[in-house]
């Protein structure tokens, strides 16, 4: 059997062997993904919370803690130190050591932290118990974005899907980048160049390969006029300025960029048209809607989303994941490198 791209980041994962955070610790999902990571060796997992209710939650539902590291905020050693560095980060935007403390006892907040102070590599946020931790997307990625901020050169953060199909012909042995079908609602053109950039680099830092980029659209090479076909056409420019030494090409009908014989027809030029490994939709309309129809109809397996442009890793699962979604991403966290 062909190795997949999770083959190969689990791999790799074992060999880094970073802390990675889990926030909703009072999930049973998040205490059955933990034990995992520890047993597979992908990380060593950090259940942030209350000490009493992960043990108790372990407990009756008979999961050994042996090999995971269990931070409990409530007695957290190094809290006075965490709270001052908030403070001093935040002041101007009127942080004092009480809302500092109180902000804190977010495990997403408190997770941020840990990784701003290089005692965690990352945070991953999956589940949440309607009873306890329970974020929704915004609060688990606010502590990311003003914490982290974003990477150097980039203004917006986003996140990229990798679509794994059944078919090693397509992408990076079957896989495929998908940007930005997660975050991004509308982006502008210069957002848009932006995702593009970022998901080159993060194709790069999964696959070691060279990303071929293409910016979809329903029109290739100029086959029709439209304001929205325009944004795709700006910002295929803009990226290009932006990384020059990347494969980036467009606007592309989703055929022209994966299909050699249309592209071939359609555009004829094209150094990357009908061989994309990475394809960045135009709105959020079309990139959930892609990923998921890939997924339900062409059998894909989608791993993500994973977040991009920040300078720190933070991944979110969804509030329906499962204990495996949790331990990939945990797995893929520790492959997103930090950058300045």
């Amino acid at each position: 059997m062909q190795e997949t791209i999770m083959d190969r980041i689990r791999a790799k994962a074992k060999t880094l062997k970073r802390r990675v955070c889990l926030t909703e610790s009072d999930d049973l999902r998040n205490i059955q993904a933990a034990r995992k990571i520890a047993d597979m060796e992908y990380a060593i997992p950090v259940l942030v919370g209350e000490i009493a209710t992960i043990e108790k939650i372990a407990k009756e539902n008979n999961v050994k803690l042996s090999g995971i590291e269990i931070v409990d905020i409530p007695t957290f050693p190094k809290m006075d130190e965490y709270v001052q560095f908030l403070v001093e980060l935040r002041k101007d935007k009127g942080m004092d050591e009480k809302t500092a403390r109180e902000t804190l006892k977010d495990s997403c907040f408190f997770s941020a932290t840990m990784v701003v102070r290089k005692d965690a590599h990352g945070y991953v946020s999956g589940g949440g118990n309607p009873k306890g931790y329970n974020h929704n997307t915004g609060q688990k990625i606010k502590p990311a974005l003003q914490l982290f901020k974003t990477a150097k050169g980039i203004k917006t953060a986003s996140t990229f899907f990798m679509m794994q199909l059944p078919d090693p012909k397509w992408g990076f042995q079957g896989t495929l980048f998908y940007a930005d079908c997660a975050l991004v609602i509308n982006p502008t053109a210069e957002q848009l160049a932006e995702i593009a950039v970022c998901t080159a680099r993060s194709f790069k830092n999964f696959t070691g390969e060279e990303a071929k980029v293409g910016m979809i659209s329903c029109s290739t090479k100029g086959s029709a006029k439209d304001p929205i076909i325009d944004k795709v056409v700006e910002a295929t420019k803009l990226a290009q300025n932006m990384a020059p030494e990347l494969l980036i090409d467009g606007e592309l009908q989703f055929d022209s960029a994966v299909i050699p014989w249309i592209a071939e027809k359609k555009a004829p030029n094209s150094k990357v048209a009908g061989h994309c490994n990475v394809l960045v939709f135009p709105d959020l309309n079309c990139g959930n809607s892609m990923y998921k129809a890939t997924e339900r109809l062409a059998g894909a397996t989608a791993i993500g989303p994973i977040t991009q442009g920040l300078r720190r890793p933070f991944n979110d699962v969804s509030r329906g994941c499962s204990v495996d979604d949790i331990v990939d991403v945990t797995a893929v966290t520790t492959i997103c490198e930090w950058t300045e």
